[in-house]
């Protein structure tokens, strides 16, 4: 396992960078309850290890947390974000590209990762205890 890729800003605090992935299918977005910090809802995300591209992160967290292969992918979003919740890293400023992806294979979770995994509509997520920050991005994005 690489290390996570960070970057150093000029007032000192350190950049960490992160990718997620939007899948839909059916007007229902994939979902998981994490199992792990932070905790909530979430789409599939991860943190990009050092030398990997977002692209690379991308389909390495999507195989990893829910066992799908991403078949293409469009940027969306690409910010700087401030996360109230420090990441595992301890980090609070993340570089995010989030991207909307196809994908194939049959969908299986990673039970360490994932507690639970499912398809939502925008009015269901909106029940949701969501994670802060992809509250955030599906807000951003006028999905909920």
């Amino acid at each position: 396992m690489s290390s996570a890729k960070f970057e150093t800003l000029k007032n000192g605090e350190l950049l960490h960078f992160s990718v997620g992935a939007l899948i839909e299918k059916d007007g229902k977005f994939l979902l998981i309850d994490r199992n792990l910090h932070p905790f909530g809802f979430a789409c599939v995300a991860g943190h990009v290890d050092e030398g990997e591209s977002p692209e690379v992160a991308l389909e390495r967290e999507v195989r990893e947390e829910c066992g799908l292969i991403v078949e293409s992918a469009k940027l969306v979003v690409e910010e700087e974000v401030t996360q109230k919740n420090k990441c595992t890293y301890g980090v609070e400023q993340h570089k995010w590209f989030v991207f909307s992806c196809t994908v194939s294979g049959d969908l299986k979770t990673n039970e360490r990762e994932v507690k639970s995994s499912g398809w939502y509509t925008p009015t269901e997520i909106k029940e949701l205890k969501v994670e802060p920050v992809w509250k955030y991005w599906l807000q951003k994005l006028a999905i909920i």
